[in-house]
């Protein structure tokens, strides 16, 4: 065997493994998308009646709670993004982390200071790279969150939001996540998260009337309460959608990889047929002139 065609041979077998692997991948990121979309099912009734009981209590409040009510001078702004730990998953993570580079640049222009709080490996790797602040960063559980890492995550960003700015505290808190809207449109999605907006609305005739509460003691006593939890809720429905994102890009990601491998493998397939039928062809040659010269000698 000639040494074009075992170099063909030798590419053609680490292509099949590599094949074997992005095709595991593919099928593992596509069942972990179903889990991650019946967990975002899962948690939408408990969103819904708690965004009622939210805006219920806001509505019922006698004076502006210090998670609705906007500061006068916007001076420091948090930026919390959520990127994936791992790769492997196309534009995922860059996408995320530029509509969040979008985000600071806006803060900027407005003389706002942003403070990165990062969800990833891929988020902190990016700031760290740059000699970048990093006020606080979470990782390991992109793919798989727990309700227990959202809520470290709003404590953390609760603290800032109460904590005043001389000693270290933000105005407001943005958060950068990727919105899973199928199995092939995933995109990236920024919104503000502290200070609460309180809109008035008209109600016309197709209004539905909103439950009646009683708020007891009070409806400030009960936003107090409400508002930590609604945040943690928030936080939590972003790292599950974020992770249902990943897992299809991932998935989309695997699948190409894999018809990319089998079109490099019927091609590499082709060139060792075609070294193959030249070493053959050669051989023959070389038997025919042989037995030529051999018959004039005679």
């Amino acid at each position: 065997m000639g040494a074009q065609l075992r170099v063909y041979r030798g590419r053609i077998k680490s292509v099949k493994a590599t094949k074997k692997i992005t095709k595991a991948m593919e099928l593992i990121a596509s069942s972990r998308i179903v889990k991650a979309q019946q967990r975002v099912d899962a948690s939408l009734p408990y969103t819904k009646a708690l965004v009622a009981a939210v805006t219920a209590a806001a509505s019922n409040a006698a004076g502006a709670h210090p998670l609705t009510a906007p500061s006068g001078v916007r001076r420091r702004a948090a930026v919390c993004l959520i990127t994936a730990d791992r790769g492997l998953a196309g534009g995922y993570s860059t996408n995320a982390i530029k509509e969040a580079e979008g985000v600071n640049n806006y803060l900027r222009e407005e003389n706002v200071v942003p403070v990165a709080y990062l969800v990833g490996r891929k988020g902190v790797s990016y700031y760290r790279f740059r000699d970048r602040e990093i006020a606080g960063s979470w990782t390991g559980f992109t793919d798989q969150p727990t309700y227990e890492d959202a809520r470290a995550i709003a404590d953390a960003l609760l603290e800032a939001f109460l904590k005043p700015v001389e000693e270290g505290g933000v105005d407001e808190i943005h958060l950068v996540y990727t919105e899973f809207v199928n199995m092939v449109v995933q995109r990236p999605v920024a919104k503000r998260l502290l200070p609460l907006e309180v809109e008035e609305k008209q109600a016309d005739a197709n209004t539905i009337a909103p439950p009646l509460y009683e708020f007891e003691p009070g409806p400030e006593s009960v936003l107090d309460n409400l508002l930590p939890q609604y945040i943690t809720n928030v936080i939590w429905n972003a790292l599950l959608l974020s992770a249902a994102s990943e897992h299809a890009a991932r998935r989309r990601a695997m699948k190409s990889a894999t018809d990319n491998a089998e079109e490099l493998i019927k091609s590499l397939t082709r060139l060792a047929n075609q070294a193959r039928q030249a070493e053959i062809t050669q051989e023959i040659s070389e038997i025919v002139g042989g037995a030529d010269a051999l018959a004039s000698a005679k």
